[in-house]
């Protein structure tokens, strides 16, 4: 048995370095196609430009209009078959691939011949010609004239195999653009749905402003940041873990309502969900509450959905979503007692939290204190569970340092999550803006911090001193885009949805 394992890896071994024997060769061609064009003054890296007038896609809408007419058109070689005095390449561009004719007869004798010879899979090229269908019916262009434009040094992968390395999918997101078309779908929707939410939130009078990247005191968030050195200031700066901070500046400023799109880094471990820069939405409006941004984020949600996937049932992996009805609106106390049958009410001490949360194995530690036992009794029987949009409101204060008490309830706080598949999308308050009040909450996360909690917020005495001049009542809400987007392409990991994750280097 072994014998025949040790034959089937030297096998395996003699293949690959046949392939890459192969590999190697073709290389060597292309190289000495690419030599014998430049010493023939044809160098396809010197400066051209071409008059691509006319999309694949656009060929294929509008055909019955552009039958008979010339279009030109650029892009890369994906196929290309040789037949005698006639032959066929499929062209790609953003938005697809478009099947070109090429013949003798319509060259001439020398351009063909320098077609057959010089052009290859993975070239671009622009391709001049007249609109029509095949015999089999197949839309495609006549080539009058076809231009090498770049040649490729590489080689594409096989296609009916394609690009199956998902790490070198990620390292190499250029290679997977070409070869899977899918892939270009998925951020083409980025892109749609970014856009819809500028568009939703300008026509709401909101303002789009930018902060600073790099920041003296993080804050806004619960999170580890990254750390550099400005060397002219001889100061440490920290890379920016949320944008809130800045943002309610603005709104003390008089801006009432503004909102900023943008990355945001934390020094935190990768998963399926998590990448160190990902990019957020914090929007902030003056003169209203958490109430007020239930409504927003509802109506913006469902719009976005709607306008990028043409249907507000959605699916994302075994489950279909439904954002037509109204989302549902469920008390962490209430999500957690419907989920697990305990009854959170009846906590009233801190002995009560303790005695709780070892009869269901929570660990504790010293800085935790009863808010603490809910969220995490919360995120270890409810959270998954909530499948449909739904907004989990009035978190414990201990996990709220930026958020206004609720009136009849000091020890929650007048803030909502958005939970769709059991994952965490947005997070919104009413926000605090007593400066009195600020300061204790700044303070204690301080301690938290000497306790040993390296993502609990430092005391920013600025944003203390602009909340004295007063921040009108608040609501503000941060969205992730990235997890929206993968809901709304379907998407397993996040890093499906960025163009460039993060990657351990290479060896």
């Amino acid at each position: 048995m072994q014998e025949n394992s040790t034959n089937e890896q030297q096998e395996l071994l003699k293949t690959k370095d046949e392939l890459l024997k192969i590999k190697n060769e073709l290389l060597k061609i292309k190289h000495t196609k690419l030599q014998e064009l430049q010493r023939e003054g044809r160098d396809p890296f010197a400066h051209v430009t071409y008059d691509a007038n006319i999309r694949s896609v656009q060929i294929h809408e509008k055909f019955d209009t552009l039958e008979g007419k010339s279009v030109g058109v650029a892009g890369r070689v994906m196929t290309k078959r040789v037949m005698g005095k006639a032959s066929f390449i499929d062209v790609a561009d953003r938005d697809g691939k478009i099947q070109v004719y090429v013949r003798k007869e319509d060259l001439g004798e020398e351009a063909y011949a320098d077609f057959k010879s010089n052009v290859d899979i993975g070239d671009i090229v622009g391709v001049t010609g007249e609109v029509f269908r095949t015999q089999k019916g197949e839309i495609s262009v006549k080539a009058g004239d076809l231009t090498l434009l770049t040649k490729s040094l590489q080689i594409l992968p096989e296609k009916w195999h394609g690009l199956r390395d998902q790490e070198l999918r990620y390292r190499q997101r250029y290679l997977d653009l070409i070869v899977n078309p899918e892939v270009k779908d998925v951020f083409l929707k980025r892109s749609k749905a970014i856009k819809e939410i500028r568009s939703f939130l300008d026509e709401r009078d909101f303002i789009e402003v930018e902060t600073p990247i790099l920041q003296a005191i993080p804050g806004g968030a619960l999170a580890r940041p990254f750390q550099t050195h400005h060397n002219a200031l001889d100061i440490e700066l920290y890379m920016r873990i949320s944008k809130e901070l800045y943002l309610k500046r603005l709104i003390v400023g008089g801006f009432e309502r503004v909102y900023e799109i943008g990355r945001v880094f934390r020094n935190e471990g990768i998963s399926v969900r998590h990448n160190p820069e990902f990019t957020m939405i914090e929007l902030y409006q003056a003169y209203t509450d958490y109430h007020g941004m239930m409504e927003l984020t509802e109506n913006m949600i469902r719009h976005v959905v709607e306008q990028v996937c043409g249907t507000l049932v959605i699916p994302y992996g075994e489950h279909e979503l439904d954002f037509s009805k109204p989302f549902e609106r469920l008390t962490m106390v209430d999500a957690l007692k419907r989920h697990s049958g305990i009854d959170f009410t009846t906590v009233s001490t801190m002995e009560d939290a303790l005695a709780l949360a070892k009869e269901h194995g929570i660990k504790v530690e010293p800085r935790h204190g009863k808010g603490d036992v809910l969220n995490m009794l919360f995120e270890k029987y409810a959270e998954d569970k909530l499948i449909q949009p739904t907004f989990l409101l009035d978190h414990p204060i201990e996990i709220s340092p930026l958020t206004k008490k609720k009136p009849d309830n000091p020890e929650h706080t007048e803030r909502f999550e958005l939970f769709i598949v059991g994952r965490e999308y947005a997070n919104a308050y009413s926000e605090l803006n007593d400066p009195i009040d600020q300061r204790k909450r700044f303070e204690h996360q301080e301690a938290l911090r000497a306790a040993g909690d390296a993502e609990a917020n430092k005391i920013d005495e600025d944003f203390i001193n602009a909340l004295e001049y007063g921040m009108p009542p608040t609501g503000g809400m941060g969205l992730g885009i990235d997890r929206f987007i993968m809901l709304l392409t379907n998407s397993p990991s996040i890093r499906d949805v960025l163009l460039f994750p993060t990657m351990r280097p290479q060896a």
